[in-house]
């Protein structure tokens, strides 16, 4: 018989990951707010789930991918959430990026039950999901960690573990997407300055990610940012802005100041104020070429 699962969340990287987890023999079952997003994966063979706690076996596994931190409250403490099913021997995994604190308190009250909860955010766009090459992180129990292995290896190619720490694995994400939003903002203002001499962005993109800069931001967002192609979004600029609100308040908290954040932060927001939320992230740019005067 197939090992059970239950998925939580079918946005474009829930989608890829569920129907990953299809593939690789899973019995999934499924839940969204929506349900016409289940659609494709009920066709695949998964089942349907009409509310969170469905899609759960009491003593079974769950994972969540869902866009911040009160969409999971919801899921997991709303009404039929997965608090009402989720027994003693149930396992929560979380995908998605929150904060730290979210990340302890849900464990904490999953505890409380008798239940565990193991933190799992990932790297990559949804075509790396689809592809089965995330990137995973993971905090929390050893035993957790390798109860789900054969799950996570479904869409990650790797992972890489930060301990017992149940927050450590989002703090490390945190990290990350600041990474990648100020390495979106070094090639915004680079290629803003190039264009204004006259010179291809496209070219200097070629030239980055073949030689200083070989690596997947630089490959993924250089091309984006040089043309200007921001749209059909795989991760939102609105997210973004979540995103980079979560690295403040947990700078904020463990008193490290982060000038470069704030700069991002003042970014993303004046660009969701004009309108460009629903652009990708990569639409961070446009405030660059709008600062130096270009179209």
């Amino acid at each position: 018989m197939a090992t059970a699962v239950g998925f939580a969340g079918l946005g474009n990287m829930g989608q890829a990951m569920a129907r990953r987890l299809l593939e690789a023999g899973f019995d999934v079952s499924v839940y969204n707010r929506t349900p016409e997003k289940a659609e494709p994966l009920l066709a695949a063979g998964a089942r349907s789930a009409a509310t969170p706690e469905g899609c759960v076996a009491g003593d079974g596994v769950v994972m969540t991918m869902l866009a911040d931190d009160r969409a999971l409250d919801n899921v997991v403490f709303g009404e039929h959430g997965l608090m009402d099913r989720l027994g003693p021997g149930g396992l929560h995994v979380s995908l998605s990026t929150i904060s730290p604190q979210s990340a302890r308190r849900i464990a904490i009250a999953h505890s409380e039950r008798g239940a565990g909860y193991l933190a799992v955010p990932v790297f990559g766009r949804p075509e790396a999901a689809a592809a089965g090459k995330l990137w995973a992180v993971t905090s929390g129990p050893a035993a957790a960690k390798e109860r789900v292995r054969a799950m996570l290896a479904a869409f990650a190619q790797g992972s890489f573990d930060f301990g017992d720490d149940i927050g450590a694995a989002n703090t490390v994400k945190l990290a990350g997407n600041f990474l990648i939003l100020s390495a979106m903002e070094a090639l915004a203002e680079a290629f803003a300055m190039v264009e204004k001499r006259g010179i291809s962005r496209s070219r200097l993109a070629e030239l980055l990610t073949t030689t200083l800069f070989d690596c997947p931001a630089y490959r993924t967002y250089a091309p984006m940012i040089a043309e200007h192609r921001h749209s059909p979004a795989a991760f939102s600029l609105s997210l973004g802005l979540k995103d980079i609100r979560l690295v403040l308040a947990a700078a904020d908290a463990a008193g490290a100041p982060m000038p470069l954040a704030n700069l991002l932060h003042d970014r993303l927001l004046s660009l969701q104020s004009r309108g460009h939320g629903e652009l990708d992230w990569s639409a961070l740019a446009l405030a660059a070429s709008r600062d130096a005067g270009l179209d």
